[in-house]
């Protein structure tokens, strides 16, 4: 008997569409513990307020919340939002450099999933925030569209 068929999307960030504009996203291996990733197949992990950092020739993700494990031992992280290391080629990482030095972008995640392998990866993304009038014509955009396909929905059900 195989194990039981596992949801490969742990957690996304839902915030990330609403305030950002994605420009690029690619994905990242993450370096973590035997612990944190018991504790992410329990999708016990948040996104929220999470962003990456580039130091030295490095990529870190701060601010991604991992539940500590309640069957862990002295091997579980004390701090459940520390940086985490972001594995990436160096090409990519070069390539994320230049976009990201630019005026107004930021590196954000967007999800976190298992592959088909089974490791834990992060989409991430080179994003420009969001102005206020800029989520407003979204909204806008998106209610027209609802009220389109409920105009189209009601006139197709007579």
């Amino acid at each position: 008997m195989k194990g039981k068929k596992e949801d490969p999307v742990i957690v996304t960030h839902h915030e990330a569409r609403r305030d950002y504009f994605i420009v690029e996203s690619m994905e990242a291996g993450l370096m973590l513990s035997g612990c944190e990733v018991k504790s992410l197949r329990d999708h016990k992990a948040s996104l929220s307020g999470s962003f990456a950092r580039l130091e030295g020739e490095e990529l870190f993700l701060y601010n991604l919340y991992i539940a500590p494990y309640e069957m862990g031992n002295r091997e579980n992280p004390d701090e459940p939002t520390r940086a985490r290391k972001l594995l990436l080629h160096r090409s990519q990482v070069e390539k994320l450099k230049s976009k990201a030095l630019e005026r107004g972008f930021t590196l954000i995640p967007l999800k976190l999933y298992f592959n088909k392998r089974g490791l834990a990866k992060v989409e991430l993304a080179v994003a420009k925030g969001k102005k206020l009038w800029d989520k407003r014509t979204d909204i806008k955009k998106r209610d027209a569209e609802r009220d389109i396909d409920r105009a189209v929905k009601s006139r197709n059900r007579r």
